[in-house]
């Protein structure tokens, strides 16, 4: 397999690219960088993508229609492990105030997600192959939301992906103190109770470490995503 670079050092992942030997080849050569570049917003593409561990981005390259797609593998990896979450308890009294729905409100919750952080990286080339892959869980993989409700009002949510056994939170929002936290909660005891593996988390931060997340190397998520995932060819 030959990897493709651009001039600044970026690998660049093309369609007939099998992602998990890139993820491999990634591994093996020491790659320093945590985003890879594409320009195929293809659903079933970035469907294996996702199937291969990336946490698939993307931006606007101009002001005009132009995008590129930015597959992420995260040179530190922030991971919930059940047995390891902790709650606070300060917030322990706020838990029974909210109930927490699975897969509610899917298209509400991303767009609400891009209209309170102006997420420019989730393109609408991107979130068009995202519902794509919704709707027909492409690669089986499955675009999920997480919706937290209080006296029957959506307070908070989140969506990601799962592949396998494990949840990929992609975004996530609040519009009342406490609800972000709670959904966090509560989306981490439904994926325990449901038999996931772990709650993939991307991004170190230290809200995520205060409720009891890990970070991990790249060739430590690996491991354990393969474990818990067996991908579709």
């Amino acid at each position: 397999m030959y990897l493709h670079y651009t001039a600044d050092g970026f690998l660049v992942i093309q369609p007939q690219d099998d992602p998990h030997r890139i993820v491999d080849a990634m591994l093996g050569t020491g790659y320093n960088e945590e985003f890879c570049l594409s320009l195929d917003f293809d659903p079933d593409f970035i469907a294996r993508l996702m199937s291969a561990g990336f946490l698939v981005m993307s931006t606007r390259l101009s002001r005009e229609n132009d995008f590129i797609l930015l597959p992420k593998l995260h040179l530190t990896r922030s991971i919930l492990l059940f047995d390891d979450i902790h709650v606070k308890k300060s917030i322990k009294r706020y838990l029974s105030r909210f109930e927490l729905c699975f897969d509610t409100d899917f298209d509400y919750i991303v767009d609400h997600c891009i209209e309170v952080h102006d997420d420019d990286w989730l393109t609408p080339p991107l979130i068009d192959a995202i519902r794509h892959i919704r709707q027909h869980k492409t690669r089986g993989i499955y675009p999920a939301s997480f919706a937290l409700y209080r006296d029957g009002k959506l307070v908070a949510g989140e969506f990601g992906i799962i592949a396998g056994r494990v949840y990929t939170s992609y975004s996530g929002y609040f519009d009342e103190n406490n609800a972000g936290t709670v959904q966090l909660i509560l989306t981490a005891r439904y994926l325990q109770e449901h038999g996931f593996a772990f709650f993939d988390l991307g991004m170190p931060m230290e809200y995520k470490t205060d409720l009891g997340a890990i970070d991990v190397s790249p060739a430590e998520f690996v491991s354990l995503f393969r474990a818990s995932y067996n991908h579709v060819d």
